[in-house]
C-alpha cells in the first residue's frame, strides 16, 4: 500500500466518497484499457442483443476498476473538502 500522497495513481475526491481522476500515469492506463475493453465488450456482446452477458461483463470490468482503485488509490472516505 502505498505510503506518500504522490504514491497513489487515483487521488481521494475533494467532496464525496471514492477517488478522482489518476494522478500518475499508471492510473491513466488503467482508465484507457477499461475503456477499450468495455467497447470490446460492446462490440462483441452487442448489448442490444445480449443485454444479460453485457450487464454481467461490464460489472465485472467495473469491479475490476474499482478493486484496482482501491488496491493503488488513497484510502476512500467521505469528505467534506477541508482536507
Amino acid at each position: 500500500m502505498p505510503t506518500h500522497s504522490n504514491d497513489y495513481w487515483f487521488p481521494a475526491k475533494r467532496y464525496g466518497w471514492g477517488w478522482g481522476l489518476p494522478s500518475r500515469w499508471q492510473g491513466w492506463v488503467v482508465i484507457a484499457i477499461y475503456a477499450v475493453l468495455l467497447a470490446a465488450g460492446i462490440a462483441v456482446l452487442r448489448p442490444h442483443a445480449e443485454p444479460v452477458s453485457f450487464v454481467l461483463y461490464t460489472l465485472a470490468l467495473s469491479l475490476l476498476l474499482v478493486l484496482v482503485c482501491w488496491w493503488k488509490g488513497e484510502p476512500p472516505r467521505w469528505r467534506w473538502g477541508g482536507d
